[in-house]
């Protein structure tokens, strides 16, 4: 991923890029993101905050995500896309939503987190790296 990843909401209100690679691209089966994804993992890609720009207004929510970290979670007031989430103990780095990227394709899970949570119908691929729950933190 050597150029800018671009992405935004539905409705265009919101947009966003960064640049430098990510350091995760996970799928997560918390009951949170299920809410969040429709009953389904969301797709996430960490990235590090510093290369980061966004325009437009977002709103937010917080509370404290399963593992109990107080968490920050970015929408489109207009349209209600997820964009991004925040752990607000790790200002440096933030979870980018994979669906609101201009292409999804850039943003495969290389495993899921979770999945205990997930539903005897959800989808987790045994051949990637796969935590029952939280797994251990990612680098700065």
């Amino acid at each position: 991923m050597g150029e800018a990843v671009t992405g935004g909401c539905l409705c265009g209100a919101v947009r966003f890029r960064f640049d430098g690679p990510p350091i995760a691209q996970r799928a997560c089966w918390c009951r949170d993101c299920q809410y969040l994804a429709a009953g389904n993992a969301t797709v996430n890609m960490t990235i590090r905050r510093a290369g980061f720009s966004c325009s437009g207004e977002v709103a937010s929510y917080e509370s404290a995500a399963d593992s109990g970290t107080p968490m920050r979670r970015s929408f489109c007031p207009t349209c209600g896309t997820p964009l991004f989430s925040e752990a607000l103990s790790r200002p440096e780095v933030m979870v980018l939503r994979v669906g609101a990227l201009d292409d999804p394709e850039l943003g495969g899970p290389t495993g899921f987190i979770w999945t205990a949570s997930a539903p005897r119908w959800g989808h987790v691929d045994s051949n990637l790296a796969n935590h029952e729950g939280q797994p251990p933190a990612l680098p700065k």
